[in-house]
């Protein structure tokens, strides 16, 4: 189901990597745009209307994946951008901005990690706030971007013990062969996204490109008793051997992945992004969507809802 209902082609060019927040009984989404992080508002799961740009930098481009969160009245803002005289995707760099309203204006606080480092999100528990997030490892058995986990001192400030969360495990995690030499293929664990159910920790992220065909969203998880997520092993499901999409393309959809969930009158939703089959895929055109997510004791799927349900 798509979530904004538009046929302004602009719309459609800033709605990938859709983050979903609820603040009473408004709906936001939030996500990745060239000159800012693009936000729409809803008082439904559908229907978004437009807000506009709700956060920028003077000298910086390419707003990525952002999320948020709400501490003490505040609205805290996790994106990553880049310089605008570089033209190395690799500089961007995890960043923290602050608002007095979801609607922002959110102002740059600080820098929470260094480059390379994107996709944020925040995970809360009662063991404290913790952030996962998508760095490179050039000397792994499979090199490429991977999932860590960081406790956060505060919610403008990191503590700095960095630990894997989720790695590249396969073939059909590889989004470019002979990237940066011969022999050496660059595998993509990125777009990460936590949330508990009945004694369970989930943790979503998506694999390879979404312009390849094995772009995916899988997911990890753990049963534990701890709520410190430091302490907190994930494992790929069914393993690290299987490549098992949670979500994929399929005979409507292409490039489908980058998700956020939410939980709504008992129901869980996943909101992602995507394109029809018919889309040309040489532009952007990535649209926020939402489907039915189904969590029964440790395992996950996914049910499709129309666009007129």
């Amino acid at each position: 189901m798509k979530l904004v209902r538009s046929d302004d082609l602009k719309l459609r060019e800033c709605q990938a990597d859709p983050y979903i927040f609820c603040d009473g009984d408004r709906y936001y989404l939030y996500c990745t745009g060239s000159e800012g992080v693009h936000c729409y508002s809803s008082d439904k799961l559908g229907d978004f209307t437009y807000v506009g740009i709700v956060c920028s930098e003077n000298d910086c481009c390419q707003y990525w994946a952002p999320c948020i969160s709400k501490y003490d009245g505040k609205y805290y803002l996790y994106y990553s951008s880049m310089p605008d005289d570089s033209d190395d995707v690799h500089t961007q760099q995890l960043k923290v901005a602050v608002a007095d309203s979801p609607e922002g204006p959110f102002l740059y606080r600080n820098v929470l990690a260094d480059a390379f480092s994107i996709d944020a999100d925040i995970a809360i528990t009662s063991g404290g706030r913790y952030l996962f997030y998508s760095i490179n490892d050039y000397n792994a058995e499979r090199v490429g971007t991977r999932i860590v986990l960081d406790k956060m001192l505060s919610p403008t400030h990191l503590e700095g013990k960095p630990k894997e969360a989720v790695v590249p495990t396969l073939d059909e995690e590889i989004f470019c062969r002979d990237r940066f030499k011969a022999g050496e293929h660059w595998h993509t664990i990125e777009g990460a996204n936590f949330f508990y159910e009945d004694g369970w920790y989930y943790l979503l992220f998506s694999g390879n490109c979404y312009q390849n065909n094995n772009y995916y969203v899988g997911y990890s998880r753990a049963k534990a008793d701890s709520d410190k997520l430091e302490d907190i092993v994930f494992f790929k499901y069914p393993d690290d051997k299987t490549y098992h999409p949670l979500l994929c393309s399929d005979g409507e959809e292409l490039g489908t992945g980058h998700n956020s969930t939410i939980k709504i009158n008992g129901q869980w939703y996943i909101i992602y992004h995507g394109r029809d089959k018919s889309d040309d895929p040489s532009v952007e055109c990535r649209t926020a969507r939402a489907a039915r997510l189904i969590v029964d004791n440790g395992v996950l799927r996914v049910e499709k809802i129309l666009d007129d349900e």
